[in-house]
Formats: C-alpha cells, structure tokens, sequence
C-alpha cells in the first residue's frame, strides 16, 4: 500500500480528538512526538491494518465534533494512525453532508427544507435564520434534507463543536486500542452528562421552529426551550389495544427496571426457552415482513444467515431511516429504547451473531444519548456481555453513527459506511446473508422489524398472524406528517383503510394528494381513500406503501414545487456510482425546473424526456435509489395531472 502524506500537520486539539478513540500513538510513523526502538520504515499492514479500517468513520466524527470541521493535517494524522490512504479517506470524508473539509464555524444550524418541512414553510424560515445569522454571527446555517423531525415541520438541528470526542458510544471496549477502557468510561461520561450543550455533535433540535427560536438555540441554546418527549409524536400514546408503541409514554425510556416492569425481556426469556432454531420459526410463522418497504420475510433471511458454514456471523440494525417524511425509527428508540436493545439480542441470538452493529442516523442525538445509555444498562446488569442471562450466550452491541448519506440506507451501502468506505451500494449477488459486512454471513433490519419480534415471542405467532391480513400480518407504524391537524406516528393493523388513517390525524376538507412511501413512493388523488394499507393493496392499487410514509397536501401546497424538491433530493442523494443514476437524477431535475412555470404543449416535450430517463433509471441503476427515483414525478403527473 502506497500511502503520500502531505505537510500538512494535526493541531493538538485535532491529534487529541483522534488519540481519545484510538489510543496514543505506538511509533513515530503513526504520529507520536519521539521515536521508539520499534520506529523503522515500517507500518502496520496487512490484517492489522484492515481491522482498523472501519475506525475511519468514528474517526472523521471525533475530529468535526471537536473542531467542527476536518483540516488536511486531521485527515493526514487520523491516516497515519489506521494505515488508510489519505486519497480514500478524502473520499470518505467528502461523501457525507454532516462533515466539512473547509473551514466553518463551531456551530452549524441545520434547517431541513424537505418535503414535509418545504409544505410548513421552511423557506420563510430559512430566510428568517439567514437574515439574521451573518458572517460573523459566528453560526453557518445549511440548507438539509429530511431531519426526521416531520411530525414537528419546519425543524432544524443546531451542532456544536468543541467539547471532548466521545468515541463509538455503546460499544465494548476495542481490543484494538491501548486506553480502551478508558476512551469507554470517557464515552459513558459524556453519554451521562449530555443532557444540555455538553454534547459536541448535538446542542439542540427545534421543531416547530421559527426564526426565533432556530436562532436562540443556534447563539444561546442554555436559553432554548427543552426538547419534547417522545411521547408527543404518538397521538394514540397510552391508548389499550397498542402492540408496538405501548411503552411510549408510559415507561421512563432510561430506566431499565421501569421497561422489565413493563414485560421488558421476557421475549429473550422466551428466546432461550425456544433455542435459535424455534426463534427462527416463530417468526416465519408469524409472517414478518421487512418494513423498510422491501417487504422480505425477516424468517427467512434469518435462516439464511444461520445455515452458513462461514463465521463469524454479524446482526446489523439499520437504524439510519433518511426517506423524507419516516421518523417510526427515531420515536420508538427514543421512547422505548430498552425494546431494540432487546430485539436486537434475539435477533442476534437466532442467526448465530456475537456481535451487533446499530447503525444509527446522525441527525438524531437523543436517540443516540438514550441508546448508549440502554446498552450501557443492559451490559452492566448482564443483559449483554459474555454471559447473556447467564445463558451461555455471547452478545454485545455497538452503535455507529451515520454522517448524513441517504444511500446509506441500502443495506450493502450501509455495510460500506460501518467498514470505512464511501456509501456505495454493492452488486447483488452475493447477498448479505452469505457475504455481508465485513465478508461475512450477516443479518440486517430496520427498527420497527426488530422490535416487531418481541410481541411474536410473547403472544405466539398464531395470535400476532391474526392481526392485519394473510398476506400482511401484525401491525403496522406509519408516519402522518402535512396537511393534518395531528401529525405524528399512528399503529393500526394491516388493511385498515388510507381514509381510516386520516381520520385519526385529522383530514383537511381541501386535501389534494397524499403521497405513499416518502420521495421514493408515489401520489394518490383525494378520492382514493379506500385503498387499504398493505403491501398488496398499495401495490394494486399502482402505489406503494415503502416505509410507512403518509404525507398530506392540501390545496395551498404548490405541487410543482414540491416535485422539484423530490428531484433535487435524489440528485443531491446519488452516490454517482453508476450513469443512470448520475445522470438521470440530474436530468430529471432540468426538466422539471424547465416546465415548473409551464403547462401544456410547452411542457410536452420534456415530460416525454422525463418518461424516458425515469425508464432508464428503473431498468438500469444498481440500487433502489436510482430505481425509484421517477417514481412519485410520474405518479404526479398521471394521477394527479400536475402540469395539465
């Protein structure tokens, strides 16, 4: 491996961020300050230095959270320590909107301008926040994506920089690193005392927000009214009847004792009873479903995963939900944390994993606060660790923390991101249950799948089958978020009506179209609300219902705007690693900013080249992004004859 190393050298603050998660330095070519006996022209290669590669992501965070941003010299130093070619990493570090390598203030303002924000008027917000936040305000504001916050639209997120790297969060401690223990108890400190301003890469999340009040949480955050409860983006919150919301709001989400008196754990006791095997069939019996919007049966990718000779086995949990308009993830970890940790921990369990990765979104610090913390919990009372229950059983988890990639998403992209690589999907096949993260056999799903596992252990399969419909079983989280007077997470059964749905979030009389399954979905007409919500019934009906997103327009809404934004998202979010992609993203938003003005015969010609190039994306993109990318545009303009 030939690595080129600039001139450029770390600041001490930079060095110390990197040191904090990796250890001092062992020799003078990986940075320290005096030469040892063991400092030849040698580096560390070979095995080592490919079992530390996938410390380059958790690196680049300890670097932005301290100074907030990444310099030449911090990406030389964190190189020289991981033997990772300075070109790549370069590579990594450019690949996420949450990271910098050019200079920029200790605070950035984050305002989401996405689909459910840009319909609550987050371009008056922007404006408002820009007016006021200067130059040398000592704040940059940047436009995002989805924040997962739409339930609370307009939203924005303020990260501040400064205070000490608080490693990987939840994780073991890594063998690999000389003051491991150390950089875990630092970790744990700092997860105990983020409550306020303490926490670098998390000072504050505002929603609804004004200009106001984005500003005073971006200059004063001490003086910012506190983030609500969880509990307030579930409407039906304390409700009977409720299967996987029924501990928000009514468990403390940090007190392990609080969920085991609620009936926390008793699935993993069950898990035990039943050995992996009997795991497995429950859940392929119950007829669980994946519910990031693939819809695979969880069983049997668990199988899969358990009959491979190949070990060792990985559990991921694909925690990083960044299709606009879905926050089901982030509500159910930040009010029922203990749940995932629990599920997680079967799942493991069932497919022969020692080891499980939550991958989690970047954009959500009190998820990541909480988890840590629950991991945390759940290690030092035996729960995770060597001795499971003291079952024999061997499990830990680690989290991960996403940087703001959208593609990272898929779950082979994902795989890249944990292992140090660009977030570039993979070719298919092989699939991940034979060679998955790091090469090896590995389960991966969503959140709302995992914790669907515990009623199916607890009431039976045969009872969590009678719920919802033959083909879709159990229940099911979706997102409400527009046009409705009470936005939030709603769980009904599978096969209850749009209409029903709606009527619960409360349905404007001037509704104009709902659409199904966030930017990659598509649209429905008003009258359509007797389409039921299932995988089959979305699907006949020519929609689909993806991760659970139900996004409200009423007529007020310019819908030409907002497929524009649509467009202008999925260019944004294309990794650019295959041409239809690529290119047909950045294609398809030059026709629609050509006809956002016209109709007609005018606009003719350029909704022919928009059926062209989405035909192109669908058939020939390597991942669902490229290939869903045309989908709500076309459902617009032949469903709802967006620019008739």
């Amino acid at each position: 491996m030939d690595l080129h190393f600039g001139d450029s050298k770390p600041t001490d603050e930079e060095r110390e961020a990197v040191d904090a998660l990796l250890g001092p330095p062992e020799s003078a070519w990986e940075g320290a300050a005096e030469r040892t006996d063991e400092d030849l022209r040698w580096a560390r290669g070979g095995r080592a230095a490919r079992e530390r590669r996938d410390l380059l992501l958790p690196g680049l965070h300890a670097v932005n959270d301290r100074v907030g941003w990444i310099s030449e010299g911090a990406l030389d130093y964190l190189c020289r320590r991981l033997t990772v070619p300075p070109a790549e990493a370069y590579g990594v570090a450019t690949f996420y909107s949450m990271f910098s390598v050019k200079p920029r203030p200790a605070t950035v303002l984050h305002v989401c301008t996405d689909v459910a924000c840009a319909a609550a008027g987050s371009a008056e917000l922007c404006a408002g926040v820009e007016g006021r936040l200067g130059p040398g305000s000592g704040v940059a504001v940047e436009r995002s994506p989805c924040l997962g916050l739409c339930e609370r639209a307009p939203a924005a997120l303020v990260v501040r920089a400064g205070s000490p790297a608080a490693g990987l969060g939840g994780q073991p401690p890594d063998p690999r690193s000389s003051n491991a223990g150390g950089a875990e108890r630092n970790a744990g400190e700092a997860e105990r005392n983020a409550g306020g301003t303490e926490r670098a890469h998390a000072t504050a999340v505002v929603g609804p927000a004004t200009p106001d009040s984005a500003v005073l949480a971006a200059t004063a955050p001490e003086a910012a009214d506190p983030e609500p409860p969880a509990s307030l983006a579930v409407p039906q919150a304390g409700q009977p009847g409720l299967t996987l919301l029924r501990r928000v709001g009514v468990v403390d989400p940090s007190s392990l004792d609080d969920y085991r008196s609620h009936g926390g754990y008793a699935a993993l006791r069950r898990a035990f009873t039943l050995g992996p095997a009997g795991v497995i069939r429950e859940v392929t019996d119950a007829g669980l479903v994946g519910r990031g919007g693939a819809a695979f049966p969880t069983g049997v990718k668990w199988q899969a995963t358990a009959s491979q000779p190949d070990h060792p086995h990985y559990l991921v949990c694909n925690a990083d939900e960044s299709e606009p308009g879905t926050f089901k993830d982030r509500v159910l970890m930040e009010g029922d944390p203990y749940s995932l940790i629990e599920a997680m921990t079967i799942a493991g369990y069932a497919v022969g994993a020692h080891k499980g990765f939550l991958y989690l979104r970047g954009e959500y610090p009190r998820a990541l606060r909480l988890l840590g913390n629950a991991i945390e919990q759940a290690r030092a009372r035996g729960l995770l660790g060597d001795d499971v229950l003291g079952q024999g059983y061997a499990f830990d988890i680690e989290i991960r923390r996403g940087a703001g990639a959208y593609i990272c998403g898929e779950e082979t992209a994902l795989f890249n991101s944990i292992e140090g690589y660009r977030g570039e999907p993979r070719s298919k096949p092989p699939f991940p249950v034979e060679k998955g993260l790091f090469g090896k056999p590995t389960a991966e799903n969503n959140v709302e799948t995992l914790v669907n596992v515990l009623p199916i252990l607890t009431m039976g399969a045969q009872a969590y089958a009678a719920i919802g419909t033959e083909k879709s079983t159990g229940p099911k989280l979706f997102c409400v978020s527009g046009s409705v007077a009470r936005p939030g997470i709603y769980e009904l059964p599978f096969g209850a009506t749009l209409g029903e749905l709606l009527d619960l979030a409360g349905k404007p009389d001037n509704l104009r179209a709902v659409l199904l399954g966030g930017a990659a979905g598509g649209f429905v007409r008003a009258d359509e609300m007797d389409i039921p919500l299932t995988f089959e019934g979305t699907r006949a009906a020519g929609t689909t219902l993806g991760s659970g997103v139900v996004l409200a327009l009423d007529d007020t809404v310019p819908l030409p705007q907002v497929l524009l934004r649509i467009a202008e998202f999925f260019r944004d979010e294309s990794c650019g690693q295959c041409v239809p992609c690529r290119v047909g993203t950045v294609r398809q938003e030059e026709a629609l900013h050509r006809i956002a003005e016209r109709t007609g015969e005018a606009a003719a010609g350029d909704i022919a080249l928009l059926r062209e190039v989405g035909r192109a994306m669908r058939d020939a993109s390597i991942c669902g992004l490229g290939q869903t990318a045309w989908n709500a545009v076309e459902s617009a303009i032949d469903r709802l004859g967006a620019y008739e």
